[in-house]
């Protein structure tokens, strides 16, 4: 999922570049909702890997 939330964070920078030289807005909202995107994966993988830990250490006490 970090791999995914990364390529998430390039199209990002890539849409933002693109929305930058061409003055579009579209393609600033673009960037924004992939930004937006890639911050819930990112919180969801850190979550996700809270709750293996604690499921981990409980398991082995």
């Amino acid at each position: 999922m970090l791999v995914l939330t990364l390529v998430l964070a390039g199209v990002g920078f890539a849409l933002l570049v693109v929305s930058l030289v061409t003055g579009s807005v579209v393609w600033a909202w673009a960037c924004i909702a992939v930004c937006l995107v890639g911050a819930v994966l990112l919180l969801a993988g850190a979550l996700a890997g809270r709750r293996r830990q604690t499921a981990s250490r409980s398991k082995y006490r």
